[in-house]
């Protein structure tokens, strides 16, 4: 089991893409709660140390000990959480794979600035 369980995870609720795989997983049974946070419609994060333009650049999750992870390491560890996907968690945090999955996820970033509106701050 992974030593940061995700408690919360920052989404952007206003990305077509994104919305609909975080439903995907709100349909499933987490091995821990998990607090799901539409930064699209939220103004700030509690904790105060992640502003709502980088939320909604890049995938963010807060493991319980505080910590802030993004990016394809945020998805990892949101795996993790899954008993379907554990194993495709600790698979995607391994070096190798983490970096390909990094370069997969920015493309798709990339891509993905067509689906949003124009008026979100933040989000080219």
């Amino acid at each position: 089991m992974s030593a940061h369980i995700v408690t919360q995870v920052y989404f952007d609720g206003g990305c077509p893409v994104c919305r609909r795989e975080i439903a995907w997983y709100q349909g499933r049974r987490a091995l821990s709660p998990i607090e799901w946070v539409d930064v699209s419609a939220s103004v700030c994060d509690p904790a105060g140390d992640l502003c709502r333009v980088e939320a909604l650049r890049v995938f963010h999750v807060r493991c319980s000990d505080g910590r802030l992870v993004h990016g394809a390491r945020a998805f990892a560890l949101l795996w993790q959480r899954f008993p379907g996907l554990r194993a495709v968690g600790w698979v995607a945090a391994l070096p190798g794979v983490h970096h390909a999955l990094g370069v997969g996820y920015r493309l798709f970033l990339w891509v993905r600035r067509g689906w949003r509106p124009a008026t979100t701050p933040g989000v080219e």
